[in-house]
This record gives structure tokens, C-alpha cells and sequence, in this order.
């Protein structure tokens, strides 16, 4: 059988919480009920999701997951991030709700990803329908990245992603490619924020401002310089 549909439903503290961010997401409601159970169903054109009211429910400890494939997942990132802008005022980064950036993930075979963790503790997973192309790379400094990305934007262990990036940092020599070591920089003050230590994050931010970089290199680190820009102004 083809045109199959699957609509997941996940548990959250307030259904209007869950309406007002997701509508942020570009969705809308489709069915909302508050007796005799609490519920709403959300859609985004083909995307479905449903979500139940469960009384003295604690995101924290919430383990819903779900997993979203996606043709156009750069695009959809970006709706997702001007979305959050506009309702509410910043793409949040850290405690619940937040979203990572799209980041190939090398225990998904290198495909790339995004999570979305909603207001009701629930993983959103978002991945790649196909492999998106990216630049090659190697040595120490892109596996620690690999580590730390699986570390942290798949199973939510931060602390542990950011101790794999220090380690490496400490030990980057001369030869690093820039690109490389830029990208890391601003992954880990990404990760600075998340685990509310402003001060790490400004510092390895302006570490990455040093980094020399030709025309070449600035174009191919064009992402991440772009996102250390816009952690450094949400730190100011």
C-alpha cells in the first residue's frame, strides 16, 4: 500500500502551550478538544502530530521521541528558526523548549539532522530524506565533532560533548585546517550557551575571531561563521 500516514502521539503539561509553539513552527490546529481528555492535533502539510494532556506531567522527564524525514531539511530549519524568531523574539538554544542546527550526524550514516525539543520534553528528530553533500573531512579536530555532535544534539548529554571539544582544542596545532577548528569553536560556544555559561562562550568566541582565514576558507566556514555572529550578539 502507498499514501500512508502516520501521526504520532506525544504527552505535554498544556495543549495550549503545544499550540502556541508549533504554530510558531508554521503549523496549524486541526482538531483541538479539552473534554474529556485534553488534546490537539497539529499539521504542517504533510506533517502530523498530536499531542495529549496529561495531568502534573514534567517535560524533564519526558522520553517521547519521534522521527521526521524530510526532503529539504536546510529549508526547513530555517522556517523552523524565523518562525521561533518572530514569536519569540530568538531561536532558543538551551532548557525546554530549543532546537539545534543541522548537523550531519555520524551515528545516522553521516545523514544530516535537526532536533526540535518542544515544550512537552518531546524530541522532534528531523532528518534528511538522502545524504546532504558536504566537504570531506578528517583528522582529530572533525571526529571530535562527530563525537560531540552525537553526544549532544542526539542523546542531550552536553557537558560530556563539550569536554570532547576542549580536550580537543587544547591539543590544536598549527596544522588544523581553519575551517575545521572555526566550526568547532562555534559549535562549543553553542554548547557554552546551552549549559548557561556565557563566559566560555564569549571567550571561545573571540578565539574564532583570530582565526585567520583566506577568501577560500571564509567562504567554505561562511555557516559557522554566521552562527558564531549570532550567538555573539544573543550574548551581548
Amino acid at each position: 500500500m502507498a499514501d500512508e500516514i502516520a501521526v504520532p502521539q506525544l504527552p505535554c503539561a498544556s495543549i495550549d502551550v503545544m499550540a502556541e509553539f508549533y504554530t510558531a513552527l508554521g503549523f496549524r490546529t486541526t482538531y483541538r478538544q479539552t473534554r474529556p481528555n485534553p488534546y490537539i492535533a497539529m499539521q504542517r502539510e504533510d506533517l502530523h502530530l498530536g499531542f495529549f494532556g496529561m495531568p502534573e506531567f514534567e517535560p524533564e522527564n519526558s522520553y517521547s521521541t519521534c522521527v521526521v524525514l524530510v526532503k529539504d531539511i536546510e529549508g526547513l530549519h530555517r522556517a523552523f528558526a524565523e518562525g521561533l524568531r518572530e514569536r519569540f523574539g530568538r531561536v532558543p538554544l538551551a532548557g525546554i523548549p530549543r532546537m539545534t542546527r543541522p548537523r550531519a550526524r555520524k551515528n545516522n550514516g553521516g545523514v544530516t539532522g535537526f532536533s526540535v525539543v518542544d515544550p512537552g520534553g518531546n524530541w522532534i528528530r528531523i532528518s534528511a530524506l538522502r545524504p546532504v553533500a558536504a566537504p570531506e573531512q578528517g583528522g582529530r579536530l572533525a571526529s571530535a565533532m562527530e563525537n560531540a555532535v552525537v553526544l549532544a544534539d542526539s542523546k542531550g548529554d552536553h557537558q560530556q560533548a563539550a569536554r570532547i571539544l576542549d580536550a580537543s582544542l587544547r591539543k590544536a596545532g598549527p596544522d588544523e585546517d581553519p575551517v575545521v577548528l572555526v566550526e568547532v569553536m562555534a559549535y562549543r560556544a553553542e554548547l557554552a550557551v546551552t549549559l548557561d555559561d556565557p563566559d566560555t562562550a564569549r571567550a571561545v568566541l573571540k578565539r574564532a575571531g583570530e582565526v585567520e582565514l583566506d577568501p577560500d576558507q571564509r567562504e567554505r566556514a561562511a555557516e559557522a561563521l554566521a552562527q558564531a555572529e549570532e550567538l555573539a550578539a544573543g550574548l551581548r
